[in-house]
């Protein structure tokens, strides 16, 4: 008895899972009928999981649906979008065209002085300071001014012996009397005395015994290295000089940057330390030597710095070893220019979304020169006149991927562990924070706001989906918090926005990725968050469908920063 019921059970099993075969087969070709007769299958831009075989709306976003063939991407890369679409992506295009490409290279350096006129005074032979003239660091002096009084038996023998010869001078009993007054005068310079006090020697007749230290030349006293009653030796230091009516501004100049720079090139300088005023002044010299360590060349440029006077006295305009900031604006004339902000990927492969016509976008690899402020030169791959998306790109290329092979693996229906509700439910989320991402790392608030005022109906239909499951209650209240967007007034404002609900969306991706229907979804973490925006955390994590990485917390400053989270 036993075995026949075994036996009636496994008919059973067998003939019920030929019907549902059948029945299996049955649906798929009534299907397949529909959408070859039809000839085209419309699908939503914004939620490509959305299929049907006639027009009409997504039923999640009310967009129309735009036709895509027979549910493969055209062969050449195209992607069609509805107007709708277009309006809402807020894509906008712009001309190839040729002209001037400028570039503002932006510097920082210091205000040091002119080391040509820099001077040590030393003692010229062994010695006693007295008095001192200038005792204190900052003093203006001019050239000749006695900077202190020395006492030198050496230098008294010296002057005295002067003093004879020219005072016997005419006397025809010494034969060679000029020239032994040559040498003598000869001596005494090289004992460090000038010309003028040279000629007051022979008024004194050595009468005085100190001799007076003058400065060599005009400046400021930057350091004072004597004091009265010293005893020096020769070659020791006294003081050290500086003319600061000229200074050099120096910047280093990376490997990278220095083809732009060139000497004659007008630099914009600003000092902190004189506000509201702006020098320009060319570049002057650019040291052919390399810094090893940090691959930068000294870039140098010649600043008058005048006295200026006030109640207080007078003093230079620029002051020593000042911060101070520099510009430099270079034009490369009649080049073919693309706007940056149409190229993707310029670290690895550059391509840009070419319009072939209204809501038809076709991606064109590029070959890319100089990059300037605001456009890219264009080596090959475009022609002048042809119109690119400046605007929306990202999404448009995120469309694309999607849309490779009809539609994206990670979007496709799962009977694992969700029921198709549930499934769908994830789906739009995840493409919600992908296209959120996408905008961010475009550089466009614009796009970031209009995306975000779409999420409401899609938050609700993930809190509807798993209202009746314990496990995910937590998750969902945190997607809840997390999406009460407000508009963003900029990137950094839209960044601190986007985080919270990147993450939420982060844990959600976790839990769901090892299936099959989400195998496509990548996480990726920045590793500097905290300098993206003001109390940002250290690190942060978001959600892409496709590749390569594009960082939505630096945007274009920093698109490939991050790693991919396997």
């Amino acid at each position: 008895m036993k075995a026949k019921v075994l036996l009636l059970l496994f008919v059973t099993a067998v003939l019920a899972g030929v019907a549902g075969w059948f029945a299996a087969q049955h649906r798929h070709g009534s299907a397949g009928a529909l959408a070859t007769a039809n000839g085209k299958v419309y699908s939503c831009s914004m939620h490509p999981q959305i299929r049907s075989n006639k027009p009409g709306k997504c039923p999640i976003c009310g967009m129309d649906l735009a036709p895509i063939g027979t549910g493969q991407a055209p062969a050449d890369g195209s992607i069609m979008l509805g107007s709708n679409v277009i309006n809402v992506l807020h894509v906008q295009t712009q001309p190839v065209q040729r002209g001037t490409l400028v570039k503002t290279l932006r510097v920082a350096g210091t205000i040091d002085d002119d080391a040509t006129r820099h001077r040590f005074v030393s003692a010229y032979i062994d010695g006693r300071i007295d008095k001192l003239f200038v005792n204190y660091t900052g003093a203006e002096v001019v050239e000749g001014q006695p900077l202190a009084t020395f006492y030198s038996p050496m230098l008294l023998a010296a002057e005295q012996e002067y003093a004879l010869l020219l005072s016997q001078k005419g006397n025809a009993a010494l034969a060679d009397h000029d020239r032994l007054i040559a040498i003598a005068e000869q001596r005494l310079r090289r004992l460090g005395l000038t010309t003028e006090q040279i000629k007051g020697v022979a008024a004194r007749r050595g009468t005085n015994l100190h001799t007076q230290i003058v400065a060599p030349v005009s400046g400021t006293v930057v350091q004072r290295f004597a004091y009265e009653g010293q005893y020096v030796k020769e070659g020791e230091r006294l003081f050290e000089i500086a003319d600061f009516s000229t200074m050099w501004f120096q910047f280093d100049a990376y490997e990278r940057d220095l083809a732009w720079f060139k000497p004659g090139e007008m630099v914009e300088i600003t000092v902190p330390s004189v506000p509201g005023k702006l020098y320009r002044a060319p570049i002057t010299f650019i040291d052919p030597n390399l810094n090893e360590m940090t691959r930068s060349a000294k870039v140098r440029v010649t600043l008058e710095n005048p006295l200026s006077r006030s109640d207080a006295g007078q003093r230079r305009e620029l002051l020593h070893k000042t911060y101070a900031e520099g510009s430099v604006k270079v034009e490369v004339p009649s080049v073919l220019l693309v706007p940056r902000s149409a190229v993707l990927s310029p670290g690895g492969r550059p391509v840009v979304y070419v319009e072939k016509s209204a809501g038809l976008y076709n991606q064109r690899p590029v070959k890319l020169g100089r990059v300037g402020d605001e456009h890219w030169e264009v080596l090959e791959g475009l022609s002048e006149g042809e119109q690119v998306v400046t605007s929306g790109n990202m999404l448009i290329d995120a469309q694309a991927q999607l849309n490779q092979g009809g539609s994206s693996p990670s979007l496709q229906p799962a009977t694992l562990d969700f029921t198709e509700h549930q499934q769908k439910a994830i789906g739009d989320l995840i493409s919600l924070e992908h296209n959120l991402s996408a905008a961010l790392a475009a550089d466009s608030t614009e796009q970031f706001n209009a995306i975000a005022a779409t999420a409401g109906p899609i938050v609700e239909h993930v809190a509807g989906a798993f209202a009746e499951s314990e496990q995910w209650k937590q998750t969902v209240a945190q997607i809840k918090t997390s999406s009460q967007f407000k508009p963003a007034a900029d990137l950094k404002d839209a960044g601190r926005i986007f985080q919270p609900f990147a993450a939420a969306v982060v844990e959600v991706a976790r839990r769901v990725r090892q299936q099959p229907a989400f195998a496509a979804v990548r996480l990726f973490r920045c590793p500097m968050t905290d300098q993206a925006y003001p109390g940002a955390p250290k690190t942060a994590m978001w959600v892409q469908t496709n590749a390569p990485l594009r960082n939505p917390f630096f945007g274009s400053e920093m698109i490939d920063c991050g790693a991919e989270v396997k």
